[in-house]
Formats: structure tokens, C-alpha cells, sequence
């Protein structure tokens, strides 16, 4: 199960299925997969594809119905890999820093007591993740986000090369999310680690992964980077998007209006207008008569309209949408 490999390959896999013994039901099969330090992959695919099942099992919490999974050393496993689990936790009068200590647990004798050393551990991933003012709250005084930094401080004062995560984004909001995904990404680059994401998050792991893992149709994954995955139409083609296009990242807009309007400008305001209007059914055609150019002066922003030969200065959107509407 365990032997050496490159020094920078923390985790390979060989003709590996995972699924569930009985009823032979594989979820994926024959991946030959390789985890390396340095670098954060999302591993993605639709609901019940078995993005959990993977995890469970390059984690050794549940034996593959074939093949082999190889770490990069001959270290006991706790030593060598970390997971968080979307499991939820049921001792919630448990403090946050006796939680980060458990992490430690592989490297304690049976007296269970922390050295210098393993207190300067847990101090410093604490300090890495920016929950000094957390650690000595009950884990039911915490809120969604603030739980999920927690697990990922445990699973770094586990001090191993490999750390699995799955879904650790769910039901959190936006700027948890982005907080989330933004660290553990710096955290496999500063930190040499070789972390892997399940995760349904596809703008942000579009955004921040090194490479995905995107679980396919046929029991296999296809890699690489998320740019080519887009690119060669692997994500379409799994994901079968309806109304969103990939490579612009916006929702399809049908127009039902018969207002076609040439949009002048530039930056993020030209996206933003351009939204507004496609969204509110008007065509974009850079010939037509009935113009909306962008006006930015200081911390000003105006758009002028220009239809039939007469012009409106308006001050939003919704009011230069409110004005094209009524002509």
C-alpha cells in the first residue's frame, strides 16, 4: 500500500475504484490520479458522482473496491495526511483550541501530553490562520465560517504533506467562501502541502485551483488546468450547463425586446451595463442608431443616452433601464 515515490508526489493512484462492495456499485474506476505538494486541486463532477467516496478513501477511511492509492513516504498515516470531513460535530461544548489539539494526537506518547514543540505548532498555525480571538470559545458559539477555519487549523496542526477537504465551502457565504478557497490555496503554496477540494464551488475553484480533478461521465476523471477543462469543452460536456456560459461566466439572456443599443465604454462599468441590459431583454449591436455611452469623471459615474438624435444624462442604471423602456 505504502512506498517511496518522486519527492514531489505526495499521493499517486494505480487502477483505483472506489464505490461500495455490495451490489458491486463503482462510482469511479481504473483512476490513475497523481496529488503533488505545492499545489491545490478541486476535484469536481455532479451530485453523486462520488467526489466524497474519493476522498474517504485516499484518506483510508473506506477501502477501494480496487487498485492501490501510494504515499510519498513510510510514515504512519495520521502522520502523513489530514482530512476534514463535512461530518458534523457533536461535542459542541468542546473549545476551539482543544480542538487544534487533537491535531497533534498522532505525535503524542501515551502519557497525552503536549510538548514545547507541540504547542508551538498549534500556536502557529493558530496565528497562520487568524483565529487568536477564537480559541477559547465552545464550538457551538462559532459561526459556519468560523468552524470551517477551525477544522482547517486542526488538520494543519497535524503537520502532514496531504490535507482533504470536502465541501468545506457549504452553506457558507460568499466572502466565507472566498476567504476559504483564497487560504487553502496559499497554504499549499507557502506551506509545500498537497491540497485536494471536493467541492461544487466552480467560479471559485475556476479562480483558485492549480488543476481539477473533474469526475466524468464514464467512471473516469479528467485532469488538468481549469482554463483547458473550459477551453476543450470538458466541463460542458460534463456539467451539460443550461442557460450559463462557461467562458464568459454569465447566465444566457434571450432578448424580448426589439431595442437594439450600441454600448460605448470600458472597465468593470461597461460589464455591469452590459448586464443590465441584456438581463432587461435588450439587443447589443454596435450599429444601432439608439446609443448608451459611459461617462466617467473623478468619482462620478453618468451614462448618456442617445436616441433619435436627442440625449439623456442618467445618473444609474435603473433609471437609464426606467427611460429606455418608456421610448
Amino acid at each position: 500500500m505504502k512506498s517511496t515515490v518522486a519527492s514531489t508526489v505526495a499521493l499517486n493512484t494505480h487502477n483505483l475504484s472506489i464505490g461500495y462492495e455490495h451490489g458491486k456499485n463503482i462510482l469511479l474506476n481504473n483512476l490513475n490520479l497523481t496529488l503533488s505538494r505545492g499545489h491545490m486541486i478541486c476535484f469536481m463532477g455532479p451530485n453523486g458522482i462520488g467526489k466524497s467516496t474519493l476522498i474517504r478513501t485516499l484518506a483510508g477511511l473506506q477501502k477501494p473496491l480496487n487498485g492501490t492509492v501510494t504515499y510519498a513516504s513510510n510514515k504512519d498515516l495520521p502522520q502523513q495526511l489530514a482530512v476534514v470531513l463535512t461530518d458534523r460535530i457533536s461535542s459542541t461544548e468542546l473549545v476551539v483550541y482543544d480542538l487544534i489539539v487533537f491535531g497533534r494526537y498522532p505525535y503524542l506518547d501515551w502519557t497525552i501530553k503536549l510538548s514545547d514543540a507541540d504547542k508551538l505548532k498549534i500556536n502557529e498555525v493558530i496565528n497562520l490562520i487568524g483565529i487568536q480571538s477564537l480559541v477559547n470559545k465552545k464550538i457551538d458559539e462559532l459561526s459556519d465560517g468560523q468552524l470551517q477555519l477551525v477544522m482547517i487549523a486542526r488538520a494543519l496542526a497535524q503537520d502532514c504533506d496531504i490535507i482533504l477537504l470536502d465541501e468545506p465551502t457549504a452553506h457558507l457565504d460568499l466572502n466565507n467562501r472566498v476567504e476559504i478557497m483564497n487560504l487553502l490555496r496559499n497554504i499549499a503554496h507557502q506551506q509545500n502541502k498537497a491540497i485536494l477540494v471536493a467541492t461544487h464551488e466552480l467560479d471559485l475553484a475556476l479562480q483558485t485551483a492549480d488543476k481539477i480533478w473533474l469526475a466524468g461521465l464514464n467512471q473516469n476523471v479528467v485532469t488538468g488546468m481549469p482554463e483547458d477543462l473550459v477551453l476543450n469543452g470538458s466541463f460542458d460536456e460534463i456539467f451539460r450547463f443550461k442557460g450559463f456560459d462557461l467562458k464568459t461566466g454569465k447566465i444566457q439572456h434571450t432578448a424580448y425586446r426589439e431595442t437594439a443599443i450600441a454600448l460605448h465604454g470600458d472597465g468593470p462599468e461597461l460589464l455591469w451595463t452590459r448586464n443590465a441590459l441584456e438581463r432587461n431583454g435588450f439587443i447589443i449591436n454596435i450599429n444601432a442608431e439608439t446609443t448608451i455611452t459611459l461617462i466617467k469623471e473623478a468619482k462620478t459615474l453618468t451614462w448618456k443616452i442617445k436616441v433619435n438624435n436627442s440625449e439623456t444624462v442618467c445618473d444609474s442604471l435603473e433609471s437609464m433601464i426606467n427611460i429606455l423602456c418608456t421610448n
